[in-house]
């Protein structure tokens, strides 16, 4: 087999930053400034600029991001939270550490975001927030969710989003919150686990912070019971070199999922994604869709492409959440994505040659499918 062509390149992504990374982490060891060192604020006053929101606080991972999002907005033990049925666990695990419970909406058939048509119907009077996502480096249509959620409050699950905007504003500054995570193959990724909480109240803000420092404001004085997720500083540091390119490798993105587009427009068999109106994503997935994909997908990195799945099972169809009591058929369109997505290599240093493997690759195994 020829060298591969990997999902995610984060040691070309690395090779680029290396320099910057090793001399902010020996300034770092040499002041012994792990926990809340200049970096972490510094990022934070970067990343709330790059998001145009007034307040960001840096946590130790995105899945604590949400759920101190949905806190931070007054969500709490025996509430409801609205979710949609299409997104990766993290989000409902969120509103489940809370003691609060998810419930599910479908997902729009064009780009597999939450269906604002569909909310309506799930409020009841335990609502506590709405949660669109902004899956895959799209942008949800927010402004529609708000416009049904009445005093419902919107937090934005923004961890496949940094850079994205609709309508020329950024995600993560469309709601009363949003949460994000910079878990390594994010646009913005960590040297491991980290994340945010980004808004524009200074009280939500305020809440944040609060509860992750152990519901302490000051030393030994616990205002509330709070948790322990904190931004290290070594994560920022890592995270302040790619900031400053986060624009750079969006835009190298775009050009790749553009190619993409047009190279497989003629390929029978294979569903290319769009973008929305309104919408300048930033393609943290390259996602089609095509029939009989699991034999297509392994046909795929049989011939070393480094394809995958971006999610094969919908939240209500996995044993962690079989409580909620929606068995198959409660989401059609979530349902019939998750049998269909396939998730092709993108990243900011994929190159041309490597895509025309990819796109060879994938002709030859949707031609080579049964026929239906």
């Amino acid at each position: 087999m020829s060298t591969a062509v990997p999902l995610v390149d984060l040691a070309a992504q690395q090779q680029e930053i290396h320099e910057e990374v090793m001399a902010g982490l020996a300034d770092v060891f040499a002041t012994t400034a792990f926990i809340g060192g200049k970096p972490v604020g510094e990022f934070e006053l970067a990343y709330a600029d790059t998001t145009d929101v007034a307040h960001c606080v840096g946590v130790a991972n995105g899945t604590d991001a949400v759920e101190l999002a949905l806190r931070g907005v007054g969500v709490r033990a025996g509430g409801e939270v609205i979710v949609p049925a299409n997104t990766f666990i993290a989000t409902a695990e969120a509103i489940s550490r809370i003691g609060a419970t998810p419930v599910l909406v479908d997902v729009d058939p064009e780009h597999l975001l939450m269906d604002p048509d569909l909310v309506p119907a799930a409020i009841t009077s335990r609502t506590q927030a709405i949660v669109p996502v902004h899956l895959f480096g799209q942008v949800a249509p927010v402004e529609r969710v708000l416009a049904v959620a009445g005093d419902i409050p919107v937090v934005e699950d923004a961890a496949q989003s940094q850079g994205a905007t609709r309508f020329g504003r950024s995600a993560g500054s469309l709601a009363a919150a949003a949460g994000t995570s910079f878990y390594p193959g994010k646009n913005l990724g960590a040297a491991g686990d980290a994340g945010a909480v980004t808004t524009q109240d200074a009280a939500v803000a305020a809440r944040v912070r609060l509860i992750a420092n152990h519901g302490s404001a000051r030393k030994y004085d616990h205002e509330v019971i709070g948790m322990n997720s904190r931004l290290d500083t070594v994560q920022a540091v890592v995270l302040n070199a790619k900031l400053r390119r986060l624009p750079a490798w969006n835009e190298r993105r775009r050009e790749a999922a553009a190619r993409y587009t047009s190279m497989l427009a003629d390929v029978p068999g294979v569903r290319v994604p769009r973008s929305a109106e309104g919408n300048v994503d930033v393609w943290h997935l390259y996602v089609v869709r095509v029939q009989d994909r699991d034999l297509v997908l392994r046909r795929l990195n049989e011939s070393g492409i480094g394809a995958g799945i971006h999610y094969p099972v919908p939240l209500h169809l996995t044993r962690a959440y079989a409580g909620l009591g929606r068995g198959a058929g409660a989401f059609p369109v979530a349902e019939r994505a998750a049998a269909e997505i396939l998730s092709l290599p993108l990243h900011p240093h994929l190159t041309t040659d490597q895509q025309d493997r990819v796109v060879l690759a994938l002709r030859e195994a949707v031609r080579s499918a049964p026929a239906r």
